[in-house]
């Protein structure tokens, strides 16, 4: 054995396979072990951003540049304590994006631990599973079909189809067989082969290709849905802005008092709490669905996954338990025994027992008391032909042909004769997974039998299911399976809609047209997707091969199963860890929670931030004096936009229906619930200059007051579709708001800061805020009631979802 003896680096000790073919024994442990520690991993090290450049890059966005623009403008007009709140405030932004950066750093780090890929090496004279980044120079490896090339290695048995598209850019596979180099980071798409190891880590040819994860930093719809939100509330606090300034000229102000009322206003628009919001939202979500066995690729897919409203599920693995068993053997010729039939099968199985069903075959067959075939050559399954062959020694010595594979490809290659068929048809009507086995002279072959492999369905999957229709997604079925077998499975589990005919899938296509798409091609996938969207659905995709990384990568929700290869992992937006649908509804609920939290935020931002520019103008108006200050306003955003953080860890209830962003409607209900505010506020103003008479300094310390408690009781309104008692607000939020409410009243009781307040007249704030409080949440249950604000275009409401789902 190769860990008896002493192997120098690159060279490798003979061996002999069982079918007589030579190929490198591989290395020990222990030599492995040695050439690790001195060459390092077959990786190569992602490039480390500096601490220093990392913190700088923070202070370098659209939030940054506002504050940063006010505290210049500040340190000319000489408000230096101002400008050092403004400071303090620009560094507590930019400390929370640096933790939430951080730990969302965290959380794909573990991901990336999770999908690192792996090898097949033999070791110590056994073919082991090891991670591909402890390969040697010297270790034999060997590749599948699906797997990722993990190191430069040399062919010394077999063939292989790669796509080497990734690292040369040229969309043609080349053909591989031994002697030949196959590169780092290539794609196995047909056949398979054994070979030996001779660049890693940063001496393979393409280098960098060892690492597959590959987090984007893509916008998402969310992000671009926020920032049209934000450029329009920028363009309507320029207008105020501008409106001010003309006024106040009108009216006299100097420039001295101008420039304070200017640097106000522009504070007041600056959404401080935006970017930490919907980081902290996504790192959450993140780490919660870890704990339900789902991995994030991309934190940006958690919002995604809110929107989709069609979701392609792959059969096998999936649907089913994917633990294929040979149920029925079924001869064709006369004098034949299925035992023979199952001989002829597992000769042109592949013996890696990687292939469920070759393993299932050949432990069916290894059962039966019969010789097994000797092979003089052996395809490994193709899945554009969808079969593997075999080619034995006849008893005349004549060279014969064995094919096994799908009926349809079988029968291209020997007729299907009419009992064949019937045969064909029963099997698949009992939900069998059907294989045909044909042999013979190569020109004169003939279907010898056919095999009824057995992969029940899970036992969850039909409540999942339910489950999913009552979210209001669309399940449809997508399998290479015969359309008997897909149809009758399909039953099995809840799927009652129709099935595609065989053939090309249509152009357009909707995802109601037809619940089951049988005998589809891996391009299949990606052209179903693409029709799906093509007819304005959000579409998630579950798959498993490389073949369907095309479709993962364009479906918003990419979902890669546990089984899935390394190649679809690195497609996939999302991977689950355990078999089933339980981490997708899982993900898609979280993902929904996720979206309401960002969403009613976003909602009570639009209102908060234009409504305290309109009060600085109406305020102008009133009094002819600026009612609130620079540095009242940085207490404002202190007191009110940092406890609004806390909104990214409330309790959020998903939605019965996929999400969208929706912004003219989004728009229509900040408008009226904006015009309550301003109504109470500018109320308030009212009584405290025109009846009661308060000097300038106390009205700013009355708009200062009016506007925190106001703000924080509009987040809390609107956190909740339906009144503000019917859902408990987690504790970190009613800890938040009683912090930014508390530390707002001390400041005006005690006058810290500003003019001080009466006892009583802040308590009669107290009380007027707590009527506010009422009646905007009633405009809100109306307003929401009869606006779809989040809801994607064509899905059913809550009460038509909840009279059309299935009971789970």
């Amino acid at each position: 054995m190769s860990g008896d003896k002493k192997i120098s680096k690159g060279s490798s000790a003979g061996a002999t396979t069982s079918n007589g073919v030579g190929l490198p024994a591989g290395l020990s442990s222990a030599e492995a072990a040695r050439q690790l520690a001195e060459s390092g991993p077959n990786e190569v090290a992602a490039d480390r951003e500096r601490p220093v450049l990392r913190i700088l890059r923070h202070f370098w966005s659209p939030v940054p540049w506002m504050l940063e623009a006010t505290i210049v403008l500040q340190i000319v007009a000489g408000e230096w304590l101002e400008a050092a709140m403004v400071v303090t405030l620009l560094l507590i932004n930019v400390a929370m994006g640096i933790v939430q950066e951080g730990r969302a750093n965290a959380t794909l780090a573990l991901l990336r631990q999770r999908l690192a890929p792996r090898a097949r090496a033999r070791r110590d004279g056994t073919w082991q599973d090891i991670a591909a980044s402890g390969l040697v120079v010297g270790d034999t490896v060997q590749l599948t079909l699906g797997a990722i090339v993990p190191a430069d290695i040399r062919i010394v048995s077999g063939s292989m189809l790669l796509d080497q598209s990734m690292l040369t850019g040229e969309s043609a596979a080349v053909e591989q067989t031994a002697g030949a180099l196959a590169y780092a980071g290539a794609l196995v798409r047909r056949g398979e082969a054994v070979g030996e190891v001779v660049a890693t880590g940063t001496h393979t040819y393409f280098g960098r290709t060892a690492e597959l994860v590959r987090s984007a930093d893509v916008e998402s719809s969310e992000q671009r849905a926020v920032l049209s939100v934000v450029k329009a509330l920028t363009a309507v606090n320029m207008t105020i802005v501008v409106a001010m300034v003309i006024y106040a000229h009108v009216i006299g102000m100097t420039v001295t008092q101008i420039i304070p009322l200017v640097l106000a206003a522009l504070l007041s628009a600056v959404p401080v709490a935006m970017p930490a919001v919907f980081t902290l939202s996504a790192t959450l979500g993140a780490r919660r669905l870890a704990q339900e066995g789902v991995l994030l690729a991309r934190l940006p897919a958690l919002q995604e996954a809110a929107m989709i409203d069609v979701l392609c599920v792959d059969k096998t693995g999936t649907l089913t338990e994917n633990s294929l068993g040979v149920g029925e053997v079924v001869p064709l010729v006369e004098r034949m025994t299925a035992a023979e039939v199952l001989s002829h099968a597992a000769a042109a199985s592949s013996s890696d027992g990687q292939d469920p069903v070759d393993v299932a075959i050949r432990a069916a067959a290894s059962s039966k008391d019969m010789p097994a075939l000797a092979v003089l050559r052996f395809v490994p399954f193709d899945p554009a032909a969808k079969m593997s062959e075999a080619r034995i020694a006849g008893s005349n010595g004549q060279e014969l042909r064995i094919a096994k594979g799908s009926p349809f490809a079988i029968s291209a290659l020997a007729p299907m004769l009419a009992k064949g068929d019937a045969e064909l048809s029963r099997l698949s009507a009992a939900g069998y997974r059907v294989l045909a086995v044909s042999a013979g002279e190569p020109g004169a072959m003939a279907v010898i039998g056919l095999i009824g492999l057995s992969d029940p369905p899970r036992k969850d999957s039909a409540p999942l299911l339910a489950q999913l229709k009552a979210l209001g997604i669309v399940p449809v079925m997508a399998t290479g399976d015969t359309t008997l077998t897909a149809e009758t499975v399909a039953r099995q589990i809840g799927l009652d809609g129709p099935v595609c005919p065989a053939g090309k899938i249509p152009e357009k296509v909707g995802p109601n047209d037809y619940a089951v798409y049988a005998g589809v091609f891996p391009e299949d996938k990606f052209g179903l997707v693409r029709a799906f969207q093509g007819e304005g659905h959000a579409v998630g995709m579950c798959g498993d091969g490389a073949n369907d990384a095309p479709a993962l990568r364009q479906a918003q929700m990419g979902i890669a199963v546990s089984t899935a290869t390394d190649v679809a992992k690195s497609a996939a937006g999302l991977v689950l860890t355990q078999p089933g649908l339980r981490g997708i509804v899982a993900c898609i609920e979280e993902g929904r929670a996720a979206f309401r939290r960002v969403f009613t935020f976003t909602l009570s931002t639009m209102v908060n931030k234009a409504v305290t520019l309109i009060v600085m103008g109406g305020g102008l108006v009133m009094t002819g004096h600026a009612v609130m200050t620079p540095l009242l306003q940085v207490l404002w955003m202190l007191t009110s936009d940092v406890a609004m953080m806390a909104r990214a860890g409330d309790r959020a209830k998903p939605t019965p229906y996929p999400n969208a962003w929706r912004i003219r409607e989004l728009t229509l209900a900040a408008i009226p619930l904006g015009m309550v505010k301003l109504a109470y506020v500018m109320g308030v103003l009212a009584v405290g200059w025109f009846w009661l008479r308060l000097d300038t300094e106390t009205m700013r310390t009355l708009t200062f007051l009016t506007l925190v408690l106001a703000g924080q009781t509009t987040g809390l309104v609107l956190r909740e579709r339906n009144h503000v008692w019917y859902s408990r607000p987690a504790p970190v939020m009613l800890w938040a708001i009683f912090a930014a409410a508390a530390l707002a009243s001390v400041f005006a009781w005690l006058g810290w800061f500003m003019a001080a307040l009466p006892g009583w007249l802040l308590i009669t704030i107290y009380g007027t805020n707590l009527l506010f409080c009422l009646f905007l949440d009633a405009v809100k249950v109306v307003l929401m009631s009869r606006l779809p604000l989040d809801r994607r275009p064509g899905v059913l409401s809550e009460p038509d979802l909840a009279a059309t789902a299935p009971a789970v």
